[in-house]
C-alpha cells in the first residue's frame, strides 16, 4: 500500500492508526504495545496497519521518526540563545508529553548505549554546527558540541515525563512553569557561558 498514492479515505485510516499507535507505544512501549488494542481503537484492521507499515516495528519507527521530524520543525535550535531553545523544548515536552516518552522506550528497549538512533538516522548536523559557529564567534564556551547540546537537551527534560524525580503537566499553576523557565534558562545561560 505504501507504494501507491493513499485516498482521502486511506489517509484518514493511516493517521487514525499514527495517532492511536502513538498514545499505545507512548503508553506501553515497544514490546508491551498491543496491535488488537491499536485497530481496535483506530477502526480499522491488522492487514490495513501491516499494509501501510509492514510490521508493529514499522509503525513505531514511522512515529519514532516523526517525532524526532516535529520537534526540530516545531522547537528549532538557536545557538545564540541556547536557553530559549532549552526553554522552548520544556515547553513542547508540556504539549506533547508522548515525543519524549516514545524516545524514552526507544532508548529503554533498542538502544541502551550509545546515540539514540543510528548515525545515519541522526537528525543533529545543524544543531551542532550551530553550536560550533556560535563558539567561533565567542556565544558558547569551549567544548564538544555535542556535549553542550546533550546538556542543554537534558536540563530541558528536568521535570519531564520521563524524569525520575518530577513530571510537570501543563494542568500546573501557570507560576511553577515560569519558575522552571527561569530556572532553565539561567542554568542553561552558566553552562554554556564562554569561559
Amino acid at each position: 500500500m505504501a507504494d501507491k498514492p493513499l485516498t482521502s479515505r486511506g489517509e484518514a485510516t493511516r493517521q487514525r492508526i499514527l495517532d492511536v499507535a502513538t498514545r499505545e507505544f507512548a503508553e506501553h512501549g515497544i514490546a508491551g504495545a498491543r496491535v488488537e488494542r491499536i485497530v481496535a481503537a483506530a477502526h480499522t484492521n491488522k492487514a490495513q496497519l501491516y499494509g501501510y507499515f509492514g510490521s508493529k516495528e514499522g509503525l513505531f519507527d514511522a512515529i519514532f521518526f516523526g517525532s524526532l521530524e516535529r520537534i526540530m520543525t516545531i522547537v528549532p535550535i538557536d545557538a545564540g540563545d541556547l536557553a530559549g531553545w532549552a526553554v522552548r523544548l520544556y515547553d513542547e515536552y508540556l504539549r506533547r508529553p508522548d515525543l519524549i516518552r516514545l524516545a524514552t522506550w526507544a532508548r529503554l528497549e533498542r538502544r541502551p548505549t550509545g546515540h539514540l538512533v543510528e548515525d545515519s538516522d541522526r537528525l543533529d548536523d545543524a544543531k551542532l554546527s550551530a553550536i560550533a559557529d556560535a563558539q567561533a564567534a565567542g556565544l558558547v564556551r569551549d567544548g564538544d558540541p555535542f556535549d553542550l547540546m546533550a546538556m542543554v537537551i537534558a536540563m530541558s527534560m528536568a521535570w519531564s515525563p520521563v524524569s525520575n524525580v518530577y513530571a510537570a503537566t501543563g494542568e500546573e499553576p501557570p507560576e511553577a512553569h515560569e519558575r522552571r523557565r527561569a530556572l532553565i534558562r539561567d542554568s542553561v545561560e552558566r553552562v554554556i557561558a564562554p569561559t
